[in-house]
Formats: structure tokens, C-alpha cells, sequence
């Protein structure tokens, strides 16, 4: 009796020690727009294994600590008709569109009364923002969990005031 109580509890503590690692996987689903108005999708997501110190991006998988952020760079073209992200295509592009875990994210052009950056306006969830620069990006900042917070740095609030 003593012996099936052991085994029993060892299996109750395995498994609460293997439901209590802190993995996370979000695949990162999207959808970059040319400006030829052609759509394409793409993956490009971040998973964390703890009990192997793996930790993914995108396609690429690294035996490193689970870091504390990760930044996506969103640069504007000279002429400000497109961006480049080199997460997510190997070109330019018009736009995007990226769910990633509970946040989405779009970068789109649409036509303004007042000067805007390239027509440009990017939403994170459902909040619009602007270019404050040419350069902008996305911090991702993780904990074991998962993903803590997005933001989107280099950009100004919309106001009511650029429409």
C-alpha cells in the first residue's frame, strides 16, 4: 500500500512540475501587401522552451535565455511610399497585417487632410498611431508566461487631429 501511494504521489508532483514550465508558442500569423495591391501571407512568431533553454524566432530556433524583448524595425523608404520589415518580407512592401498571441497590429496608407508620413498610419489594436520619424519599431517584451507587452516606439498618438 505504501509502495502504490509513493508512485502516485511521485506522478502527481511530475506532473505538476512539468505543467508549471513556463513554455509559450505564438506562430505569429500575417499578411504583407505589395503596392501592386498583390497580398501575400506569412508566419513569423516567438516560442519559448524553458526545460531546454530554446528560444524561437521566426524559423530559427536559439539555445539562449528567454530574453527580455525583441524589437521589429519598420523603415520608411526615401520616398515614403513604402517600408521595409525584415522580419517579414525580403523587400519593400505597402503594408502589413500580423496577429501575434492577443495583439494585432496594421500598417496601412490611407489619405489624409494634413501632412501625414507617407500616408501611413499603423494600429495596435485598434489604437492609431503615426510616424514621429523614419524609423520606427515594435518591442515585443516577453515573460516565462509569454508575451508581457507590444509597443510601438517612434510614433505619435492620433489625436483627431490628422483626419
Amino acid at each position: 500500500m505504501m509502495k502504490k501511494s509513493v508512485s502516485y504521489l511521485s506522478m502527481v508532483f511530475a506532473l505538476m512540475s512539468t505543467s508549471a514550465m513556463a513554455d509559450f508558442n505564438y506562430p505569429g500569423e500575417g499578411d504583407v501587401r505589395y503596392p501592386t495591391g498583390v497580398e501575400k501571407p506569412f508566419q513569423f512568431g516567438f516560442a519559448w522552451q524553458q526545460q531546454n533553454s530554446k528560444f524561437t524566432i521566426g524559423k530559427k530556433s536559439y539555445d539562449m535565455q528567454l530574453p527580455e524583448s525583441y524589437s521589429i524595425a519598420i523603415t520608411l523608404a526615401k520616398d515614403e511610399q513604402q517600408v521595409w520589415v525584415q522580419e517579414f518580407n525580403n523587400g519593400f512592401i505597402e503594408g502589413f497585417s500580423w496577429e501575434i498571441g492577443e495583439h494585432t497590429i496594421k500598417l496601412e496608407k490611407r489619405q489624409y487632410k494634413g501632412a501625414v508620413k507617407g500616408d501611413y498610419v499603423i494600429s495596435l489594436d485598434n489604437k492609431d498611431y503615426f510616424f514621429a520619424r523614419n524609423n520606427i519599431s515594435i518591442l515585443i517584451k516577453f515573460t516565462a508566461e509569454g508575451i508581457d507587452t507590444v509597443a510601438i516606439d517612434g510614433v505619435t498618438k492620433d489625436m483627431g487631429t490628422k483626419q
